[in-house]
């Protein structure tokens, strides 16, 4: 294989979005004895001008019979890193890929346990997670999310004598494991209402019980508000001081042009809204102080459960640290603003709480601070349709992106 240097220098987000994927796709699929039948993108996550990681479904004549897969593939600037190495590397001589076939992805061993009954079940009776040997039959398994090379959460079903119990499975990397586990214990020892932990793994799992209530994403739709704004802040308020000690996780605001650069790379026709934006919040936080309050640091509807008008759980503390309340409170705000495919009586439910919502969040932190950080968040957002490849990214960007807009236009 030829040096680094003389290897590809380009991201791989040409090769892994266009119809030279299937050189790749076909290549993988051979290596393994198999022929390729169809392949359809399903994920992208770029990086631009550094490296891109897709993964794609695909149907695969193997030796055994016909089944579909879902196949992971990264490329980038600058070579394989170590952890490529566990995938299967391809070259040409002038690019390396790195590829694997669901549940291996090289960045989270654990994965392949928590992807198959037989293997999740032998795992819980020799860690004594329910006090009692668990079958295969008994367990369920289904993947809730997956973001390639970065983490996946599996939900679990086991039928027990009582009924079934219901876990949600995170497959972790090795170097964010152990912060991720003392991060949740550290709540729950303060009183907040974190998932508890049924089990932790060698090979970086985490095993969570099932919070009681509903999603508030769900219960945004409700006919009457489901959870005052104030109860937000207050769980927010709640979190012990330990929590400014921990690593600061960055407010979206401070990477606002790399996700503009991303949108761009995809949506090149959105560049000029994007740099008008982008200066607006560069401008309009300059100066601010990173902050010191105890913070989530990716606080919004889909990680919060509510039951009987208070939040009963709150999820994915994988973020907690040190920052500023303006930065929670302004992701909560950008992703209300930026909710898809609502009809028309669920958009207006969601407006309601925006704008029962909002003069509680300006009491509490600078109004205008609170705007320009949830546009940021949005400009953030606005990179997902087209990473999940949605039937009308182009659409749901520009949507995502004039609500981030009307956010800067709010301010008197």
């Amino acid at each position: 294989m030829a040096d680094v240097p003389t290897l590809q220098r380009d991201d791989g987000s040409d090769l892994l979005t266009s119809a030279e994927a299937q050189e790749v796709l076909t290549a993988a699929v051979g290596h393994g004895g198999g022929r390729l039948v169809s392949w359809q993108l399903d994920h992208v996550d770029a990086n631009p001008r550094r490296s891109t990681t897709a993964t794609f479904h695909v149907v695969v004549d193997w030796p055994h019979g016909r089944k579909e897969e879902l196949i992971g593939v990264s490329a980038r600037v600058d070579g394989r890193t170590r952890s490529d190495e566990r995938a299967v590397i391809f070259g040409d001589g002038t690019r390396e890929v790195a590829v694997w076939l669901y549940p291996d992805d090289p960045d989270l061993p654990g994965l392949h346990r928590a992807a198959f009954p037989d293997r999740f079940a032998a795992a819980l009776s020799d860690l004594g997670t329910l006090g009692r040997p668990v079958r295969p039959d008994q367990v369920r398994l289904e993947l809730i999310g997956y973001r390639p090379r970065r983490r996946a959460v599996v939900k679990a079903v086991v039928d027990g004598p009582y009924g079934p119990e219901v876990f949600f499975v995170k497959a972790l990397r090795e170097r964010s494991f152990a912060g991720v586990l003392g991060r949740h214990q550290l709540l729950l020892d303060a009183g907040l209402p974190a998932p508890r932990i049924a089990a932790a793994t060698a090979d970086f799992l985490l095993v969570l019980r099932e919070l009681p209530g509903r999603p508030l994403a769900t219960a945004l739709f409700d006919d009457a508000p489901p959870i005052r704004a104030d109860d937000l802040v207050a769980v927010l308020d709640a979190m012990p001081a330990q929590v400014t000690t921990l690593d600061r996780h960055r407010p979206w605001s401070d990477a606002v042009e790399q996700y503009a650069r991303m949108v761009s790379a995809a949506l090149p026709e959105a560049k000029p809204t994007l740099d008008r934006m982008v200066d607006r919040i560069r401008n309009g936080l300059a100066g601010i102080p990173e902050g010191n309050e105890p913070t989530h640091g990716d606080f919004y509807e889909a990680q919060l459960f509510v039951n009987q008008g208070r939040v009963s759980g709150i999820l994915d503390i994988d973020t907690i640290g040190p920052g500023r309340r303006a930065d929670d409170l302004a992701c909560l705000v950008a992703h209300l603003a930026t909710v898809q495919r609502m009809n028309a009586d669920q958009a207006a439910r969601v407006q309601r709480l925006i704008t029962e919502w909002l003069p509680v969040f300006d009491r509490r932190v600078d109004p205008i601070e609170l705007r320009l950080r949830a546009a940021a968040v949005a400009i953030s957002l606005a990179t997902g349709p087209y990473r999940g490849q949605e039937p009308d990214w182009q659409g749901e960007t520009w949507q995502i992106l004039r609500s981030a807009d009307q956010l800067i236009r709010s301010i008197s």
